[in-house]
């Protein structure tokens, strides 16, 4: 008798819903690793540039949404900064608060990488049927802001609009 991958469920050989879940984060992550290694990028200042592609966040805002504390992003921009990506700049609502965004390279190097990330996702997606991919799209996304929202994250609050999300 073959046996089956652990966690797969015995019908239609699909994963079950935590290794499912696992393998397609690993796969993703492997995907943003690659994309961030080509420009010298650490997973963790990918996710930086990431979040500043459409968002020019306070450092408190922006530790919220990495998930980071305080001193490791201070410390993640300073290095963004040396290398010309980020630059800080001070609040015009409160001038306690230091914004963080985007540099022109800095701007350059994300919309390069996202477009290479955005055609390996691309190319794995479209192995689903377009009415799968719709599906799939709607329910990540209502996990995501979910989740985003039961940590106190409003994956919205801030969004440059007049910059498009790149893919």
């Amino acid at each position: 008798m073959a046996s089956r991958p652990a966690g797969a469920s015995a019908a239609g050989g699909q994963l079950g819903m935590v290794d499912a879940v696992a393998q397609l984060a690993f796969v993703v992550h492997g995907m943003i690793e690659m994309r961030a290694a080509e420009h010298d990028l650490s997973l963790t200042q990918a996710r930086l540039l990431g979040v500043l592609r459409d968002r020019t966040p306070t450092m408190n805002e922006l530790a919220g949404l990495l998930g980071l504390d305080k001193s490791s992003v201070t410390g993640l921009v300073d290095r963004a900064v040396r290398r010309g990506l980020v630059v800080r700049t001070p609040s015009a609502e409160d001038r306690r608060a230091v914004l963080a965004g985007l540099t022109d390279q800095g701007r350059s190097l994300v919309s390069r990488a996202a477009a290479s990330f955005g055609a390996d996702l691309t190319a794995m997606l479209d192995l689903l049927a377009p009415a799968d991919r719709d599906v799939l799209s709607g329910i990540v996304s209502r996990l995501l802001i979910a989740y985003a929202a039961s940590h106190g994250v409003d994956l919205f609050a801030g969004l440059n609009t007049q910059v498009p999300p790149p893919g």
